[in-house]
């Protein structure tokens, strides 16, 4: 349907009635907190957001801001694509959200303790112990282990969508290794170089703290007997996806970015080379799986990693952000129980939905996954960045037989879920030059620490730049867009 609307940005706009429009109401009104920037974007022609959008990207070209692409035959760097129109919440729609998360990532927090030690849940018959079992994940090595400050995931990010009901979803929620949150910051300061005037006329919430919040989460778990912890960030390297946001956020909170090779142990103890001799490290954000960490105790011809390190994380003298084996409750099949944990350990109804998942390895859940593929979304419970992902009505029949016999080989493995109607948002798309709506979800970070808490007031809003593509991952060919959320 074609939207009679006087901008001439938004002149060729086309509401798809099929979905929930975050700008447009159901008769093509503007909606309120979207009316002032309409009216401001007027101002310009779609020619001058071509003409933006190149600034942009080199921009973001200049600076670095890249992201790796992992290929069959090779490994692409790509600019991280982004959108000069802002996405917009709320004072009260982000108040429900920031009280969500925070309530899921305390919850999973418990959780963690619980499965490393005493294994109420499990013994309860709430969380099936076979899951935990067969996770990849489970590290033995963090069995009994206190972590500084209680702990596990410093870090989380929750996946959200907005289905065509208005209300938020989780889609999945992300502990092991979360990232996208230097292109929050990032999308901030382009936005503001390129059309500064339009945040006079919003207040909203700076996202540009995030890096000072960090540091003093990581501050807070030092170990015991340290008054002024030495903070790094350790990288797996230039050519890892997320390099530019290691380096990013070791500049920003004024710490050094490290390679395993920059970090030795001895006594216990770890140190980092410097050109003045060796310096004791406290805490490490840590940008590298378990398993590399550490050849003496998992891969044994890791170069990544750092020989010795878990051995002093076990004895308190380091401290390792997000903690190992966090990855456990980063499985898509543990999401499944999310409802549960959080009454379990919080006494609390979710203030978010889940996504109805079912899970492969029930048998009956199982049976309904492999007669109903062609409606519902496959997802691997182990991988991350849209990899592995088989939307069931984009299958051909061939296709469908072929997912239908990788779950069969490894039911364990797969969940699947309705394809949900996400949200879509205007979003100036290159090729046509002009706004279209694409679908877009919600990545929020939310930090624990020893007695602090802080849930970033801003996200990653991910845009699925294909149209109809429900897949947003920017290794998938997403971009992304400021995300705004306004004060009272």
């Amino acid at each position: 349907m074609k939207l009679n609307t006087s901008q001439p940005s938004f002149s060729s706009y086309q509401r798809d009635t099929h979905f929930y429009d975050e700008i447009f109401s159901e008769n093509n009104e503007v909606k309120e907190v979207y009316k002032t920037l309409l009216n401001l974007y007027s101002e310009h022609t779609v020619q001058d957001f071509a003409r933006l959008n190149e600034k942009a990207k080199a921009s973001f070209f200049n600076q670095g801001i890249t992201f790796q692409v992992y290929g069959e035959h090779e490994t692409k760097e790509k600019i991280f694509p982004f959108d000069l129109f802002p996405r917009i919440i709320d004072h009260k729609e982000w108040s429900h959200i920031e009280k969500g998360v925070l309530q899921r990532s305390k919850a999973l927090n418990h959780f963690l303790w619980d499965i490393y030690h005493d294994k109420k849940i499990l013994k309860q018959g709430i969380v099936p112990i076979d899951l935990i079992n067969s996770s990849a994940n489970y590290l033995d090595q963090m069995q009994g282990l206190n972590p500084p400050g209680g702990i596990y995931n410093h870090i989380s990010g929750t996946d959200l969508i907005k289905h065509s009901d208005g209300k938020y979803y989780v889609l999945e929620d992300n502990i092991r290794c979360p990232s996208g949150v230097s292109y929050v910051i990032c999308n901030r300061t382009a936005l503001k170089r390129a059309l500064f005037g339009v945040f006079n006329h919003y207040q909203t919430h700076t996202v540009t703290d995030y890096a000072e919040n960090l540091l003093e989460i990581m501050e807070s778990v030092k170990p015991h007997g340290v008054d002024a912890p030495t903070c790094v960030v350790i990288t797996p390297g230039i050519y890892n996806s997320a390099y530019y946001e290691h380096s990013y956020l070791a500049k920003a909170m004024g710490v050094e970015l490290v390679e395993g090779r920059d970090l030795f142990v001895e006594n216990d103890f770890v140190y980092m080379r410097t050109i003045n001799g060796a310096q004791k490290v406290d805490v490490i954000y840590r940008r590298i799986d378990d398993t590399f960490m550490d050849p003496l105790e998992f891969i044994p011809d890791s170069t990544l990693g750092v020989p010795g390190l878990l051995a002093a994380y076990k004895l308190g003298n380091v401290c390792l952000v997000n903690a190992p084996g966090t990855g456990v409750a980063d499985d898509k099949a543990i999401y499944t129980y999310m409802p549960q944990i959080i009454k379990y350990y919080l006494g609390e109804e979710p203030i978010l939905s889940n996504v109805h998942t079912y899970h492969c390895h029930r048998p009956d859940e199982l049976k309904y996954v492999l007669d109903n593929i062609e409606n519902l979304v496959i997802k691997p419970v182990d991988e991350a960045g849209g990899y592995g992902i088989s939307i069931g009505n984009k299958l051909t029949k061939e296709e469908i037989e072929n997912v239908k016999k990788v779950i069969k080989e490894n039911p364990r493995k797969y969940i699947a879920q309705p394809i949900m109607s996400l949200s879509v948002h205007a979003t100036y798309i290159e090729d046509s030059k002009s706004f279209e709506p694409r679908h877009v979800d919600l990545r929020t970070f939310c930090l624990l620490g020893k007695d602090k808490s802080f849930v970033l007031k801003g996200g990653l809003t991910r845009v699925a730049l294909k149209k109809g593509n429900l897949i947003v991952n920017s290794s998938q060919g997403g971009g992304s867009k400021d995300t705004w959320v306004l004060k009272k």
